[in-house]
């Protein structure tokens, strides 16, 4: 799981293609917990959680421009 630390070194662009790539896992993941082909279903809170922190950091950057 990536380390906000690491997250919070990111630009902006690598933040947006980290973001992609990870719904585009959660989707394939959803999709074997529903064909009951999911190796590690803790994997799929992992990713949700590692997209919130994207988020909040997209979101705190875009607050951070607007006050500036």
């Amino acid at each position: 799981m990536a380390k906000v630390e690491d997250l919070r070194a990111k630009t902006d662009d690598q933040l947006g293609d980290q973001l992609v790539e990870l719904k585009r896992e959660q989707f394939n993941l959803r999709f074997q917990a529903a064909t009951n082909q999911l190796e590690r279903p803790a994997r799929i809170k992992e990713v949700r959680r590692e997209i919130a922190q994207i988020k909040t950091l997209q979101s705190e950057r875009t607050r951070a421009a607007a006050q500036a």
